[in-house]
């Protein structure tokens, strides 16, 4: 897969300071990010950030259909189809390390990033995403983490920021792999500002002019945001998510997850989205099941830097298990929509096999990123 990430920077009207637009440009792949695009992300904004004249950043996605869909999934199956235990575990491992390490450098970033997440936002593209400081969406917006429909589970900082938001709302997301419009991100708090895709060139003209030596530059990107927002009149979606916030919460409250499942099945309504969000997680992984209700329930106190760690074990030895492999082949390379999980319910599953996918393969010295956060 190809793919890179192109660079730009616009001068402000006080000929000090500057705007850095880092650009995911994949558009074959919905700006899928291979290994070679997150690198250039990850040194770019290293750079930016030790660059005092350079005081915000926006993070965008080339063509009209994605911000980005995900990580490079396509690459990763033939590893595991075609390459060793080994191989398949150190290419796994050197990648994983690559997008968490961007991940939370973008979470930890010391200017402010507006992520402006246009069109389809997913799986890497939501961990990317989640991480900016400030959050836009477009009317055209669809945001989902939906692993569960490929075996694998809610990472790139899911453990966090599924946690973040109502930890029953983030449960459902993540078991469901429900995609939301722009209006219920912003009201789950998956988002915060809705724009129009025709304000971005205002956005654009609007921060060369902000006096960047008056205030802390979050706050004015943030008092920016907010004044554009409000011009947005009647071009808001029709909600989908809210009328079962209360039946979600409900559904998704205490600690079995035999019961969430049954509860998630009887939820009613009569809309499509509801009924595509049931049928998602009937037919999806139930060992990815198991692994989103523990990060959820048991993994939500973490550190940010912990969740990442976590999630590094997790994603090897999932790539390790076969199930991720089985989902990628199922949904995305054969296409016959009938992937052979390895148990049939989530009350099927053998909690072994959950406990080693949550043991970790590194002592905390030799752990990859040993020393995120530190």
């Amino acid at each position: 897969m190809t793919g890179k990430v192109t660079i730009s920077e616009i001068d402000c009207l006080d000929g000090v300071h500057r705007i850095g637009i880092a650009t995911l440009d994949n558009t074959a792949s919905l700006n899928a990010l291979t290994y070679d695009m997150l690198a250039e992300l990850n040194d770019q904004l290293i750079e930016w950030q030790d660059d005092p004249d350079l005081v915000c950043v926006i993070l965008y996605g080339a063509g009209e259909k994605a911000f980005c869909a995900g990580g490079d999934v396509r690459t990763m199956y033939h590893v595991m189809h075609d390459k060793s235990k080994e191989e398949t575990a150190e290419f796994c491992s050197n990648y994983f390390s690559l997008e968490y390490e961007c991940d939370y450098l973008i979470h930890t970033y010391q200017k402010p990033i507006i992520g402006w997440g246009e069109g389809i936002v997913m799986g890497g593209g939501m961990g990317l995403f989640m991480g900016t400081s400030h959050r836009v969406v477009t009317p055209k917006s669809r945001l989902a983490m939906p692993e569960i429909n490929i075996g694998l589970y809610p990472d790139v900082g899911g453990t966090w920021f599924l946690s973040q938001i109502d930890p029953e709302v983030g449960l459902f997301l993540g078991l469901t792999g429900a995609m939301v419009n722009s209006s219920d991100a912003v009201t789950i708090g998956l988002a915060e500002w809705l724009l129009l895709e025709e304000q971005y060139p205002e956005l654009l003209e609007e921060l060369k002019q902000v006096d960047w030596s008056s205030a802390d530059a979050k706050s004015l990107v943030s008092a920016l945001l907010q004044l554009m927002e409000d011009q947005v009149i009647d071009s808001k979606p029709t909600t989908q998510i809210c009328p079962y916030l209360d039946q979600i919460k409900e559904a998704c409250k205490g600690y079995d997850l035999n019961q969430i499942a049954q509860r998630i099945q009887a939820m009613e309504g009569e809309t499509q989205w509801l009924e595509n969000a049931q049928k998602s997680f009937v037919a999806g992984s139930p060992i990815t099941a198991h692994i989103c209700f523990r990060q959820v329930k048991e993994y939500h106190r973490l550190s940010l830097a912990d969740c990442f760690r976590l999630e590094l074990t997790l994603s090897v030895r999932s790539a390790l298990l076969g199930e991720f492999e089985e989902g990628v082949r199922s949904r995305l390379v054969d296409k016959d929509g009938n992937p052979k999980w390895m148990f049939n319910s989530v009350s099927e599953v053998d909690e072994s096999v959950i406990e080693t996918l949550f043991t970790s393969l590194w002592s905390e010295e030799e752990h990859p990123l040993a020393q995120l956060g530190k």
